[in-house]
């Protein structure tokens, strides 16, 4: 399977423009409410906030007034409820972008039977990711979801952020896109192709007992970036010498952000595609939605995701059965 073979038809392109002008009155709309809103529900807490403030004066001391510890508590709830107020003032643009998204979506996906979308929720998939995949987390958020079925090839399609720790000491495992899918050929056990642990990593690894095995793929550029684990040697050992390798290195060629990852676990497939910025992100309410610049490169993204995910989740097929 090829990019284009996932790319939407003519006529869904057409769809997608003519919502995007119908978004755009909408948007313009929402724009002004927003300009109002936000200085109305702002203006009425610091009003509010500074006539009680004056009349709490009546009972200060005449070295603290407007510095009263009444005062104090004054302003830190008028700060919060400011920042609450705030975030409702921007309801109607919030609402307005996350229906087009509801909308656009499935658009993108009108190929796909069975398609559904989701925001937010804990993918059906994510808990069979094997966690060599990933390293080491502790947190995890999801944004979009979507799941269908192209042909005869089932996949859930989801945003996901996972990491350990918080503030400074916070550390990102993964960021990005993960593609899940049914494998043609279960693979007899776990094979994951992550990104290169440190020689930290190896030497405590060497300390525990680890049912996982490396394995070379004889490619040199993949061997310097990947590390091939499993708990199958001999049923894995073809397919990261074979197709495995192939597909890391078109995926190496094709996707211009950080290093992809793979897994094989039983029927399961997956194929984590890192990438900084959210790959649904529409620009702000206050900026334009242009066919050719926000929703075409996504488009092109998504059919380069599940044309590696049709060449990955034939790994494990014998030659003759692929043909």
């Amino acid at each position: 399977m090829e990019a284009a073979d996932f790319m939407p038809s003519d006529a869904v392109i057409a769809g997608i423009r003519h919502d995007i002008e119908a978004y755009e009155a909408k948007r313009a709309s929402a724009q002004r409410q927003v300009r109002w809103r936000v200085p109305v529900f702002v203006g009425l807490v610091v009003v509010f906030v500074a006539l009680v403030a004056w009349l709490f004066n009546a009972a200060a001391d005449p070295h603290e007034q407007w510095l009263s510890t009444p005062h104090v508590f004054l302003y830190l709830g008028g700060m919060v409820a400011a920042v609450l107020l705030y975030f409702q003032a921007l309801r109607p643009a919030t609402r307005l972008q996350q229906s087009f998204r509801d909308t656009l979506l499935p658009m993108i996906f009108g190929f796909v039977r069975d398609v559904r979308y989701q925001h937010g929720v804990r993918p059906n998939s994510f808990n069979r990711i094997p966690r060599e995949t990933v390293g080491a987390f502790n947190r995890q958020s999801f944004d979009d979801i979507v799941s269908g079925r192209y042909e005869d090839f089932p996949f859930e399609l989801y945003e996901a952020r996972l990491w350990e720790g918080s503030g400074k000491s916070e550390t990102v495992a993964f960021k990005g896109v993960v593609v899940a899918f049914e494998t043609i050929e279960p693979f007899p056990g776990t094979l994951v192709a992550a990104r290169k642990a440190g020689k930290v990593a190896h030497f405590f690894r060497g300390m525990f007992a680890n049912e996982m095995q490396e394995l070379s793929s004889g490619v040199e550029d993949l061997d310097a970036t990947y590390e091939f684990r499993t708990d199958n040697v001999e049923a894995a050992r073809p397919l990261v010498t074979g197709r495995m390798a192939q597909a890391l290195t078109w995926l190496h060629e094709t996707w211009p952000y950080d290093q992809a990852r793979v897994a094989l676990s039983g029927s399961d497939g997956f194929l984590l595609m890192p990438r900084s910025k959210n790959f649904f992100e529409l620009p702000d309410i206050s900026q334009p939605i242009d066919y050719n610049a926000h929703v075409a490169p996504m488009i092109t993204d998504l059919g380069a995701m599940l044309a590696t995910a049709a060449l990955v989740r034939k790994i494990g097929v014998r030659d003759e059965a692929v043909e």
